[in-house]
Protein backbone atom coordinates (compact mmCIF):
# COMPACT_ATOMS: atom_id res chain seq x y z
CA UNK A 1 0.00 0.00 0.00
CA UNK A 2 1.45 3.41 -1.06
CA UNK A 3 2.45 5.68 2.17
CA UNK A 4 -1.10 7.80 2.99
CA UNK A 5 -0.63 11.45 3.23
CA UNK A 6 -1.91 13.47 6.21
CA UNK A 7 -3.88 16.85 5.57
CA UNK A 8 -5.21 19.80 7.64
CA UNK A 9 -9.28 19.47 7.94
CA UNK A 10 -9.79 22.79 7.44
CA UNK A 11 -7.19 24.01 5.07
CA UNK A 12 -6.19 20.44 3.26
CA UNK A 13 -2.31 21.52 3.84
CA UNK A 14 -0.09 18.39 4.45
CA UNK A 15 0.74 17.81 8.32
CA UNK A 16 2.83 15.09 10.29
CA UNK A 17 1.47 12.68 12.29
CA UNK A 18 2.61 13.92 15.24
CA UNK A 19 1.71 17.93 14.90
CA UNK A 20 -0.63 19.23 17.09
CA UNK A 21 -1.47 22.18 14.96
CA UNK A 22 -1.59 22.70 11.31
CA UNK A 23 0.85 25.30 10.35
CA UNK A 24 -0.94 27.14 7.37
CA UNK A 25 -4.03 27.86 9.33
CA UNK A 26 -3.26 27.34 13.12
CA UNK A 27 -6.37 24.73 13.42
CA UNK A 28 -5.28 22.46 16.45
CA UNK A 29 -5.64 19.25 14.89
CA UNK A 30 -7.31 15.78 16.39
CA UNK A 31 -4.96 13.79 19.00
CA UNK A 32 -6.94 10.35 17.35
CA UNK A 33 -6.87 11.53 13.95
CA UNK A 34 -6.79 8.44 11.24
CA UNK A 35 -5.97 8.60 7.98
CA UNK A 36 -9.27 8.10 5.50
CA UNK A 37 -7.27 5.56 2.89
CA UNK A 38 -10.48 6.36 0.47
CA UNK A 39 -10.46 10.14 0.27
CA UNK A 40 -6.78 10.17 1.21
CA UNK A 41 -6.65 13.22 4.06
CA UNK A 42 -7.05 13.20 7.78
CA UNK A 43 -10.44 12.32 8.96
CA UNK A 44 -11.45 14.59 11.52
CA UNK A 45 -12.49 13.33 14.90
CA UNK A 46 -16.14 13.00 16.12
CA UNK A 47 -16.51 15.78 17.26
CA UNK A 48 -15.85 17.37 14.01
CA UNK A 49 -17.84 15.48 11.67
CA UNK A 50 -20.75 14.57 13.71
CA UNK A 51 -23.97 16.14 11.80
CA UNK A 52 -26.03 18.22 14.35
CA UNK A 53 -29.41 16.72 15.15
CA UNK A 54 -32.37 17.57 13.29
CA UNK A 55 -34.16 20.66 14.13
CA UNK A 56 -37.35 19.59 15.75
CA UNK A 57 -40.35 19.02 13.45
CA UNK A 58 -42.02 22.07 14.33
CA UNK A 59 -41.93 24.90 16.88
CA UNK A 60 -44.21 27.29 16.11
CA UNK A 61 -47.88 28.04 17.10
CA UNK A 62 -49.27 27.89 13.87
CA UNK A 63 -48.62 26.48 10.58
CA UNK A 64 -50.14 26.78 6.73
CA UNK A 65 -53.86 25.92 5.86
CA UNK A 66 -53.09 24.79 2.70
CA UNK A 67 -51.98 21.07 2.19
CA UNK A 68 -48.51 20.37 3.18
CA UNK A 69 -46.54 19.89 -0.62
CA UNK A 70 -44.00 17.17 -0.26
CA UNK A 71 -40.84 18.66 -1.86
CA UNK A 72 -37.16 16.74 -2.71
CA UNK A 73 -34.27 18.83 -2.49
CA UNK A 74 -31.98 15.93 -3.67
CA UNK A 75 -31.66 15.19 -6.97
CA UNK A 76 -30.69 11.63 -5.96
CA UNK A 77 -33.90 11.16 -3.99
CA UNK A 78 -35.75 12.25 -7.07
CA UNK A 79 -34.30 9.52 -9.39
CA UNK A 80 -33.66 6.77 -6.99
CA UNK A 81 -30.12 7.24 -8.04
CA UNK A 82 -27.07 7.26 -5.40
CA UNK A 83 -25.19 10.29 -5.84
CA UNK A 84 -21.46 9.17 -8.12
CA UNK A 85 -18.39 8.48 -5.75
CA UNK A 86 -15.63 10.71 -6.68
CA UNK A 87 -12.54 9.81 -7.80
CA UNK A 88 -10.07 7.80 -4.94
CA UNK A 89 -7.31 9.87 -5.61
CA UNK A 90 -8.78 13.10 -5.09
CA UNK A 91 -8.14 15.21 -2.17
CA UNK A 92 -10.89 16.37 -0.66
CA UNK A 93 -10.72 18.50 1.85
CA UNK A 94 -12.92 18.83 5.04
CA UNK A 95 -14.11 22.48 5.49
CA UNK A 96 -15.30 22.83 9.30
CA UNK A 97 -17.31 26.67 9.49
CA UNK A 98 -16.75 26.38 13.15
CA UNK A 99 -13.10 25.09 13.78
CA UNK A 100 -13.03 28.37 15.08
CA UNK A 101 -15.88 28.84 17.30
CA UNK A 102 -15.53 27.97 21.42
CA UNK A 103 -17.75 27.17 23.93
CA UNK A 104 -17.91 30.36 26.46
CA UNK A 105 -18.73 27.45 29.12
CA UNK A 106 -15.98 24.57 28.62
CA UNK A 107 -14.21 25.92 25.89
CA UNK A 108 -14.61 22.83 23.55
CA UNK A 109 -14.87 23.34 19.73
CA UNK A 110 -17.63 21.36 19.37
CA UNK A 111 -20.38 24.09 18.29
CA UNK A 112 -23.42 22.80 16.85
CA UNK A 113 -25.42 24.21 13.80
CA UNK A 114 -28.02 25.17 16.50
CA UNK A 115 -25.52 26.98 18.42
CA UNK A 116 -25.01 24.52 21.40
CA UNK A 117 -22.06 22.64 22.78
CA UNK A 118 -22.07 19.38 21.92
CA UNK A 119 -19.49 19.02 25.15
CA UNK A 120 -21.03 20.67 27.88
CA UNK A 121 -24.84 21.62 26.50
CA UNK A 122 -24.88 24.83 26.74
CA UNK A 123 -26.54 27.63 24.14
CA UNK A 124 -24.13 30.02 22.95
CA UNK A 125 -24.80 33.74 22.36
CA UNK A 126 -26.42 34.08 19.10
CA UNK A 127 -27.51 37.32 17.23
CA UNK A 128 -30.62 36.83 16.92
CA UNK A 129 -31.50 35.36 20.06
CA UNK A 130 -32.57 39.02 21.54
CA UNK A 131 -32.02 42.51 19.32
CA UNK A 132 -33.11 45.74 20.14
CA UNK A 133 -32.85 48.90 17.71
CA UNK A 134 -33.73 52.69 18.10
CA UNK A 135 -34.34 55.31 15.81
CA UNK A 136 -35.74 58.92 16.90
CA UNK A 137 -39.09 57.90 15.43
CA UNK A 138 -39.31 54.53 15.53
CA UNK A 139 -38.05 51.15 17.77
CA UNK A 140 -38.02 47.76 17.68
CA UNK A 141 -37.05 44.62 20.19
CA UNK A 142 -37.21 40.93 18.92
CA UNK A 143 -36.22 38.01 21.12
CA UNK A 144 -36.57 33.86 21.12
CA UNK A 145 -38.49 33.80 23.81
CA UNK A 146 -38.08 30.79 26.70
CA UNK A 147 -39.32 27.86 24.82
CA UNK A 148 -37.81 27.97 21.03
CA UNK A 149 -34.19 27.22 20.08
CA UNK A 150 -33.96 29.87 17.73
CA UNK A 151 -36.03 33.36 17.04
CA UNK A 152 -37.54 32.93 13.82
CA UNK A 153 -39.22 36.55 13.66
CA UNK A 154 -37.16 39.19 12.00
CA UNK A 155 -37.87 43.09 12.09
CA UNK A 156 -36.17 46.32 10.68
CA UNK A 157 -36.81 49.92 11.72
CA UNK A 158 -35.89 52.67 9.06
CA UNK A 159 -36.29 56.76 8.84
CA UNK A 160 -36.31 58.47 5.34
CA UNK A 161 -37.61 61.45 4.23
CA UNK A 162 -40.18 62.45 1.35
CA UNK A 163 -38.99 64.38 -2.00
CA UNK A 164 -39.97 67.68 0.30
CA UNK A 165 -38.30 66.68 3.19
CA UNK A 166 -41.07 65.35 5.43
CA UNK A 167 -39.84 62.88 7.40
CA UNK A 168 -40.81 58.94 7.30
CA UNK A 169 -40.12 56.06 9.27
CA UNK A 170 -40.73 52.50 8.88
CA UNK A 171 -41.40 49.43 10.78
CA UNK A 172 -41.93 45.82 9.05
CA UNK A 173 -42.34 42.77 11.43
CA UNK A 174 -42.20 39.15 10.08
CA UNK A 175 -42.94 35.96 11.74
CA UNK A 176 -41.60 32.71 10.19
CA UNK A 177 -44.12 30.07 9.48
CA UNK A 178 -42.38 27.13 12.14
CA UNK A 179 -43.67 24.18 9.67
CA UNK A 180 -42.06 25.43 7.17
CA UNK A 181 -38.07 25.08 5.29
CA UNK A 182 -36.06 27.52 6.72
CA UNK A 183 -38.25 29.72 8.41
CA UNK A 184 -35.63 31.95 10.06
CA UNK A 185 -34.02 32.76 6.18
CA UNK A 186 -37.92 33.85 5.24
CA UNK A 187 -38.66 35.99 7.64
CA UNK A 188 -35.01 37.93 7.55
CA UNK A 189 -35.57 37.99 3.77
CA UNK A 190 -38.96 39.64 4.02
CA UNK A 191 -38.19 41.81 6.48
CA UNK A 192 -34.96 43.08 4.95
CA UNK A 193 -36.43 43.68 1.28
CA UNK A 194 -39.87 45.30 2.32
CA UNK A 195 -37.53 47.77 4.67
CA UNK A 196 -35.53 47.95 1.73
CA UNK A 197 -37.70 48.48 -1.21
CA UNK A 198 -40.00 51.05 1.55
CA UNK A 199 -37.13 53.15 1.87
CA UNK A 200 -36.46 53.38 -1.97
CA UNK A 201 -40.03 54.08 -2.85
CA UNK A 202 -40.70 56.86 0.03
CA UNK A 203 -37.66 58.93 -0.77
CA UNK A 204 -38.46 58.96 -4.49
CA UNK A 205 -42.12 60.17 -3.89
CA UNK A 206 -44.66 56.69 -3.87
CA UNK A 207 -47.27 57.21 -2.07
CA UNK A 208 -47.21 55.35 1.35
CA UNK A 209 -50.21 52.90 1.15
CA UNK A 210 -48.95 51.98 -3.01
CA UNK A 211 -45.07 51.48 -1.53
CA UNK A 212 -46.13 49.38 1.41
CA UNK A 213 -48.02 47.24 -1.04
CA UNK A 214 -45.40 47.22 -3.66
CA UNK A 215 -42.63 46.51 -0.78
CA UNK A 216 -45.26 43.48 0.27
CA UNK A 217 -45.65 42.15 -2.93
CA UNK A 218 -41.46 42.21 -3.24
CA UNK A 219 -40.57 40.68 -0.02
CA UNK A 220 -43.22 37.77 -1.40
CA UNK A 221 -41.04 37.12 -4.38
CA UNK A 222 -37.86 37.46 -1.93
CA UNK A 223 -39.56 34.50 -0.06
CA UNK A 224 -40.62 32.42 -3.59
CA UNK A 225 -36.74 32.53 -4.25
CA UNK A 226 -35.72 31.40 -1.01
CA UNK A 227 -37.25 27.81 -2.61
CA UNK A 228 -34.78 27.73 -5.49
CA UNK A 229 -31.88 28.70 -3.24
CA UNK A 230 -31.36 26.15 -0.51
CA UNK A 231 -32.06 22.73 0.90
CA UNK A 232 -36.01 21.81 1.57
CA UNK A 233 -37.21 19.47 3.77
CA UNK A 234 -39.45 17.17 1.70
CA UNK A 235 -42.08 16.93 5.36
CA UNK A 236 -41.82 21.02 5.32
CA UNK A 237 -43.62 23.17 2.99
CA UNK A 238 -41.29 26.08 0.96
CA UNK A 239 -40.21 28.79 3.42
CA UNK A 240 -42.35 31.14 4.48
CA UNK A 241 -43.56 34.23 6.86
CA UNK A 242 -45.87 36.52 7.40
CA UNK A 243 -45.18 40.38 7.51
CA UNK A 244 -47.27 43.15 8.83
CA UNK A 245 -45.62 47.28 8.08
CA UNK A 246 -46.42 50.45 9.06
CA UNK A 247 -44.93 53.40 7.82
CA UNK A 248 -45.83 57.41 9.55
CA UNK A 249 -45.47 60.15 7.53
CA UNK A 250 -46.93 63.92 7.41
CA UNK A 251 -49.42 62.82 10.18
CA UNK A 252 -50.86 59.47 8.51
CA UNK A 253 -50.03 56.05 9.32
CA UNK A 254 -50.11 53.75 6.77
CA UNK A 255 -50.47 49.80 7.44
CA UNK A 256 -50.17 47.03 5.31
CA UNK A 257 -49.93 43.23 6.18
CA UNK A 258 -50.08 39.13 5.18
CA UNK A 259 -50.92 36.90 8.03
CA UNK A 260 -51.98 36.98 11.69
CA UNK A 261 -48.58 39.64 12.35
CA UNK A 262 -50.75 43.05 13.78
CA UNK A 263 -50.44 46.65 14.01
CA UNK A 264 -52.67 48.01 16.95
CA UNK A 265 -53.23 52.01 17.84
CA UNK A 266 -52.89 52.93 21.46
CA UNK A 267 -53.94 56.67 22.42
CA UNK A 268 -51.83 57.93 25.51
CA UNK A 269 -55.01 58.07 27.16
CA UNK A 270 -55.93 54.19 25.71
CA UNK A 271 -59.70 55.65 25.40
CA UNK A 272 -60.24 54.30 21.78
CA UNK A 273 -57.48 51.80 21.59
CA UNK A 274 -57.86 49.84 18.42
CA UNK A 275 -56.55 46.46 16.39
CA UNK A 276 -56.06 47.84 12.69
CA UNK A 277 -55.15 44.46 11.12
CA UNK A 278 -57.99 41.58 10.43
CA UNK A 279 -55.73 37.96 10.61
CA UNK A 280 -55.35 35.68 8.01
CA UNK A 281 -56.36 32.90 9.99
CA UNK A 282 -59.03 30.06 10.10
CA UNK A 283 -60.12 31.68 13.53
CA UNK A 284 -60.47 35.31 12.33
CA UNK A 285 -62.99 33.36 9.35
CA UNK A 286 -64.94 32.01 11.75
CA UNK A 287 -65.78 34.94 13.27
CA UNK A 288 -66.19 36.96 9.75
CA UNK A 289 -68.21 34.47 8.59
CA UNK A 290 -70.44 34.50 12.01
CA UNK A 291 -69.60 30.70 13.00
CA UNK A 292 -68.46 31.04 16.18
CA UNK A 293 -67.81 33.85 18.94
CA UNK A 294 -64.06 35.50 18.49
CA UNK A 295 -63.51 34.06 22.38
CA UNK A 296 -64.32 30.44 21.42
CA UNK A 297 -62.65 30.66 17.54
CA UNK A 298 -59.43 31.79 19.00
CA UNK A 299 -59.77 29.64 22.01
CA UNK A 300 -59.95 26.41 19.12
CA UNK A 301 -56.99 24.22 18.35
CA UNK A 302 -57.20 25.31 14.79
CA UNK A 303 -57.14 29.23 15.77
CA UNK A 304 -53.78 29.71 14.43
CA UNK A 305 -53.72 27.93 11.05
CA UNK A 306 -52.98 30.79 8.65
CA UNK A 307 -54.37 31.26 5.81
CA UNK A 308 -52.57 33.98 4.32
CA UNK A 309 -48.34 33.91 4.30
CA UNK A 310 -45.64 35.00 2.10
CA UNK A 311 -44.06 32.09 0.09
CA UNK A 312 -43.43 29.44 -2.50
CA UNK A 313 -46.78 27.45 -1.42
CA UNK A 314 -48.89 30.59 -0.76
CA UNK A 315 -51.93 30.29 -3.41
CA UNK A 316 -51.57 33.86 -3.90
CA UNK A 317 -50.64 37.38 -2.25
CA UNK A 318 -53.55 39.61 -1.19
CA UNK A 319 -51.68 42.26 0.89
CA UNK A 320 -54.22 44.39 3.10
CA UNK A 321 -53.33 47.92 3.36
CA UNK A 322 -55.06 50.80 5.30
CA UNK A 323 -54.36 54.58 6.28
CA UNK A 324 -55.74 56.76 9.18
CA UNK A 325 -54.79 59.81 10.44
CA UNK A 326 -54.37 60.06 14.58
CA UNK A 327 -56.59 62.37 16.24
CA UNK A 328 -54.99 61.76 19.71
CA UNK A 329 -51.05 61.83 20.86
CA UNK A 330 -50.38 57.61 21.26
CA UNK A 331 -48.69 54.83 19.25
CA UNK A 332 -48.41 52.35 16.92
CA UNK A 333 -47.65 49.17 18.06
CA UNK A 334 -46.89 46.19 15.36
CA UNK A 335 -45.94 42.84 16.45
CA UNK A 336 -45.89 38.63 16.31
CA UNK A 337 -48.36 36.67 17.88
CA UNK A 338 -45.69 35.62 20.44
CA UNK A 339 -46.87 38.86 22.19
CA UNK A 340 -51.10 38.96 21.11
CA UNK A 341 -51.54 35.33 22.44
CA UNK A 342 -51.50 36.74 25.56
CA UNK A 343 -53.83 39.72 25.15
CA UNK A 344 -55.91 39.45 21.92
CA UNK A 345 -57.78 42.34 22.48
CA UNK A 346 -56.99 45.88 21.97
CA UNK A 347 -58.32 46.76 25.61
CA UNK A 348 -56.08 44.16 27.15
CA UNK A 349 -53.12 44.72 24.97
CA UNK A 350 -53.49 48.25 25.47
CA UNK A 351 -53.78 47.36 29.23
CA UNK A 352 -50.29 46.56 29.64
CA UNK A 353 -48.76 48.67 27.33
CA UNK A 354 -46.42 51.36 28.98
CA UNK A 355 -48.14 54.51 29.72
CA UNK A 356 -45.10 56.53 28.46
CA UNK A 357 -44.96 54.79 25.31
CA UNK A 358 -44.74 57.64 23.05
CA UNK A 359 -42.07 59.41 24.94
CA UNK A 360 -40.20 56.09 25.76
CA UNK A 361 -40.76 53.84 22.89
CA UNK A 362 -37.81 51.73 23.21
CA UNK A 363 -38.57 50.56 27.11
CA UNK A 364 -41.78 50.42 26.05
CA UNK A 365 -41.17 47.44 23.43
CA UNK A 366 -38.45 46.22 26.21
CA UNK A 367 -41.49 46.08 29.01
CA UNK A 368 -43.34 44.28 26.44
CA UNK A 369 -41.19 41.86 25.47
CA UNK A 370 -40.06 41.00 29.19
CA UNK A 371 -44.11 40.59 29.84
CA UNK A 372 -44.58 38.09 26.87
CA UNK A 373 -41.60 36.05 28.57
CA UNK A 374 -42.74 36.41 31.81
CA UNK A 375 -46.22 34.89 30.81
CA UNK A 376 -44.39 31.80 29.68
CA UNK A 377 -42.79 33.29 26.35
CA UNK A 378 -44.17 30.00 24.47
CA UNK A 379 -43.20 31.70 21.12
CA UNK A 380 -40.83 34.21 19.38
CA UNK A 381 -41.38 38.01 20.41
CA UNK A 382 -40.85 40.68 18.06
CA UNK A 383 -42.41 44.49 19.20
CA UNK A 384 -42.14 47.68 17.53
CA UNK A 385 -43.26 51.08 18.27
CA UNK A 386 -44.15 54.00 16.35
CA UNK A 387 -44.90 57.40 18.58
CA UNK A 388 -47.78 59.44 16.45
CA UNK A 389 -48.71 63.12 17.06
CA UNK A 390 -51.97 64.69 15.33
CA UNK A 391 -51.62 67.15 12.64
CA UNK A 392 -55.36 67.81 12.10
CA UNK A 393 -58.75 66.73 13.68
CA UNK A 394 -59.60 63.15 11.80
CA UNK A 395 -61.89 60.54 12.64
CA UNK A 396 -60.17 56.81 13.33
CA UNK A 397 -61.45 53.97 11.45
CA UNK A 398 -63.87 51.78 13.77
CA UNK A 399 -63.42 48.27 13.63
CA UNK A 400 -66.33 47.37 11.45
CA UNK A 401 -64.23 50.07 8.69
CA UNK A 402 -61.38 47.97 8.60
CA UNK A 403 -60.44 45.45 5.65
CA UNK A 404 -62.20 42.29 5.51
CA UNK A 405 -60.51 39.44 5.02
CA UNK A 406 -62.06 38.48 1.76
CA UNK A 407 -61.82 42.30 0.45
CA UNK A 408 -59.00 43.27 -1.87
CA UNK A 409 -57.23 46.26 -0.69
Amino acid sequence: MDQLTLSCPRCALPVGEGDRFCEGCGLELAPAAVADPRAGIAAPSPEQSAEPAAAPGSTGDFVLAAPARMLVSDPAQETGEEEPDHDPTEVVPVIDPDAGRVCVGCGARAIDADGYCESCGLSQPRPRDHQERALGGVCGVSDRGRRHHRNEDAFAVAATSRPGGAPAVVAVVCDGVSSATRPDEASQAAADTASEHLLGSLESGVEPKAALHEAIMAAARRVDRLAEEGPLDPSRNSPACTIVGAVACEGEVTVGWVGDSRAYWFPDDRAGSLRLTLDDSWAARMVEAGLMPEAEAYADPRAHAITGWLGADAVEVEPHTMVFTPDAPGVVLVCTDGLWNYEESAAALGAVVPADARVRPLEAAQELVRFACGRGGHDNITVAVLPCLPTAPSALPSPNQLPSQNQES
